[in-house]
Formats: C-alpha cells, structure tokens, sequence
C-alpha cells in the first residue's frame, strides 16, 4: 500500500498527512530563511532546498513552494519576485527561461466531483518549461501543462493548455497569437 506522499508523487489522489505536512515545515522554514537571505547566500539555500538547480540560477525574493523538492531548474533561469510554484508534482523549467514578477506555476488540482472534494483529496500534474521561454508578469501556469521551448507566455495569461515550442500566447484562457508582418 503507497503512502500518501507515495501517492502525490505519483499524481494520484492524496491526503496530506503527518509526512507531508512535515515536508511542508521544512520547505515553510526553507523559504523563511531564503527570503530573509541576501544574494550570497542564495545558490546555496537554493541548492538545498530544490530537487537541482542549474548554474547561474537568479530567483528573487520572495518566493513560495509547497515542497520545493519537485523543482527542476536549468542553468540561467531567472525568476523575479513573488513567484509561487505549487509543486506537488514534478516542475521543470528549461535553461535560460526568464520569468516575470508574481508568477504562478500551480500543479496542485482537486477533484471537481463536490463530493470527492470534500474528502480532502487532491492530486497533481506535472508542468514542464523548455528552455529559452518568457513568462511575462502575473501568468499562471495551470496543472499538466507543457511549453515549448522558445515561447513566449504574455503577461497575465492563464495557460490551460500545452504551448508549442516558439509560440507566443495571451489572454485568459491563453490563445495563440499570429506573428504580425
């Protein structure tokens, strides 16, 4: 019988139980001391805190997870302020992706069944970032969602679906846009 983080990790229905909200503790006194840390002491918390990080890795304070352990990071990522990533399920972003102030990278979902809900359960998606991508300020980035690397996310966009590599997208539910020329 899989545990409940078991579970979460493999993307099926879950409870948070006495491990995970231990997890949560840790990853809560982790961003405690990232965000209260100056520059020099970030690549190492970063390090520590996150699944694996790249070379040359800039994320700002302040910045949220859930777990902190599912995040990937390539080299040169770059995150600004006030970034959350959700990351009850793997989250990876590709190297050179810059990311906008106020970011939301949200694999956490729920059942949509109110009885289901009810229970507590939830249960999570992947999102992967390739690499070379812009997210402009405020986008959110909703559970199972790929992009392509060389895209363009517009500020504000809510991202419900797949992104092709080099696509630009905006809006809420966020639509590809057509190259102007």
């Amino acid at each position: 019988m899989k545990t409940q983080k078991q579970r979460m990790l493999a993307g099926e229905l879950y409870v948070v139980d006495a491990e995970l909200q231990a997890d949560q503790r840790v990853a809560q006194t982790w961003m405690d001391r990232y965000n209260a840390s100056g520059l020099d002491e970030r690549p190492m918390l970063l390090a520590q805190g996150l699944g694996s990080v790249g070379q040359d890795v800039a994320v700002r304070a302040p910045f949220f997870v859930d777990y902190g352990y599912n995040i990937r990071l390539g080299d040169r990522v770059f995150m600004n302020f006030n970034c959350v990533i959700l990351d009850v399920a793997e989250v990876t972003i590709g190297e050179a992706t810059a990311i906008g102030p106020g970011v939301q990278i949200l694999t956490a979902d729920h059942p949509r069944d109110p009885a289901l809900r009810r229970t507590g359960q939830e249960s999570g998606k992947p999102i992967h970032i390739g690499a070379n991508v812009w997210i402009g300020g405020g986008a959110i980035i909703l559970p199972g969602v790929t992009i392509g690397d060389d895209a363009v996310i517009g500020a504000g966009a809510v991202v419900t679906r797949d992104v092709e590599r080099g696509a630009t997208v905006v809006g809420n539910p966020a639509r590809p846009v057509k190259p102007k020329g």
